[in-house]
């Protein structure tokens, strides 16, 4: 599952008139930064999800294999809109990636593939020290245990992929929730795990953001 719904409010006037996935970054457009690492990982199906511009997020993906939700009429959030895509998956753990950031280094799919474990946990965040997390305000998301446990506190940021069990998303009583929710209910039940992306990472959230993704992806 691919999150391409929001707004883009951080990244206007460029979003003025399109939705922030499809701004161009190094040459191809930002959700392509997200789609080919689950194609390369051999993740079926892939599911987008829209919102707003949600005709342009369509157009992009017309006539490939790639299935778009438009939510409508309002914004579901990320856990809302995962959600309301689970009918489209046959199995209970699914790999979910935010659609502005860009990577360098190995595939992101990887460690999470090689580390998930469901009988131990409910969701694994991939993260990176907050020194590595290019493009972020100095805000971290997470401290991250010796077991591999994630614990809201400082040193680590959330780089928007994982993989999450489905139960916990559709067990949640509302239709429009964050995935902030469920991390957090997974977090108190011990269940909440993360691994280190060893790799670059760059979070395109304003236009200047995207000056600096454009130089970690040039830099040899």
């Amino acid at each position: 599952m691919i999150f391409a719904a929001g707004f883009g409010t951080r990244m206007r006037p460029l979003t003025d008139t399109m939705p922030k996935p499809l701004i161009q970054v190094a040459g191809r457009r930002l959700i392509d930064h997200a789609v080919a690492p689950a194609i390369e990982a051999k993740l079926s199906p892939i599911i987008v999800n829209a919102h707003y511009r949600a005709d342009q997020i369509n157009d992009a993906f017309s006539g490939t294999d790639i299935t778009v939700i438009d939510e409508q009429p309002e914004v579901l959030e990320t856990g809302g809109g995962l959600k309301n895509a689970a009918p489209h998956f046959s199995e209970n753990s699914v790999a979910t990636m935010n659609s502005d950031a860009v990577w360098r280094g190995p595939n992101p799919f990887e460690p999470l593939l090689a580390e998930w474990d469901p009988d131990r946990m409910d969701a694994l965040l991939l993260c990176v020290p907050m020194e590595r997390a290019l493009g972020r305000d100095g805000r971290s998301d997470f401290a991250l245990r010796d077991d591999g446990q994630l614990i809201r506190g400082d040193g680590w940021v959330y780089t928007g992929a994982q993989i999450i069990n489905m139960d916990r998303v559709q067990n949640h009583p509302e239709r429009i929730f964050s995935l902030n929710e469920v991390w957090n209910t997974a977090a108190k039940d011990g269940r909440l795990f993360g691994v280190e992306y060893s790799g670059t990472w760059c979070d395109v959230g304003q236009p200047s953001s995207i000056a600096l993704a454009e130089g970690m992806l040039a830099d040899v």
